[in-house]
């Protein structure tokens, strides 16, 4: 399929053909789910802990007698049911992630690039060279261009001046090809792939 493509100074830059083979795939709500589940339990940093019964520090004797006190037999003052005492079945440093197969991953995203399309928005941008590196400057060309919520996919490499004017613009984000991923193309409301990311993700993707 045909895209525009368009510059910094949102002016036309002539046309790019999309490969139907991964900007105009049948959508798979049920993969990109999987997949974003995939991508937030490996950001999971599972340091949480509670203390085991052989942790928690106090003494070891018994409380009080097994028979005549009228009350329930206790055999330590840190079970889990004494003030203080340890957690059952707690939870304990581990890594949340789980394998998703290499053939899901790719598919999710290409669901999630020819979903953008199909929503029209998907913007192919020229490059992305600024003449200043200033964030005042670039967010006069981001007016201009009218784009909401957008996440910028450059090449393998983001212009050092673009970055640096993008670091501090709320709702902005960008990312090098190699850093596309289904979460962040369905948290941004605009998502705009430079030539050379379109390049990259189709040799990719195909």
């Amino acid at each position: 399929m045909d895209s525009k493509i368009v510059d910094i100074n949102n002016k036309d830059a002539g046309t790019i053909v999309l490969a139907d083979e991964v900007f105009a795939v049948a959508l798979r709500p049920d993969l990109v789910q999987r997949m974003v589940n995939w991508q937030l339990a490996k950001r999971r940093a599972g340091t949480h802990k509670t203390k085991g019964i052989s942790e928690v520090q106090g003494t070891t004797r018994k409380p009080f007698k097994q028979k005549g006190g009228g009350r329930a037999r206790q055999g330590s003052l840190r079970s889990p049911q004494m003030r203080g005492g340890s957690v059952t079945f707690g939870p304990v440093p581990r890594d949340h992630g789980f394998k998703l197969p290499k053939k899901v991953r790719k598919l999710a995203l290409r669901s999630a690039l020819s979903g953008k399309q199909a929503e029209g928005k998907l913007v192919v941008l020229d490059s992305t060279i600024v003449k200043s590196g200033r964030t005042k400057d670039l967010v006069k060309l981001l007016g201009k261009l009218g784009w909401t919520k957008p996440l910028i996919i450059d090449g393998p490499e983001v212009n050092a001046d673009f970055a640096r004017a993008a670091a501090n613009i709320r709702d902005l984000d960008v990312l090098p090809q190699q850093g596309v991923n289904v979460y962040d193309i369905l948290r941004c409301d605009t998502l705009v792939l430079t030539k050379a990311a379109v390049e990259h993700l189709e040799a990719r993707l195909k």
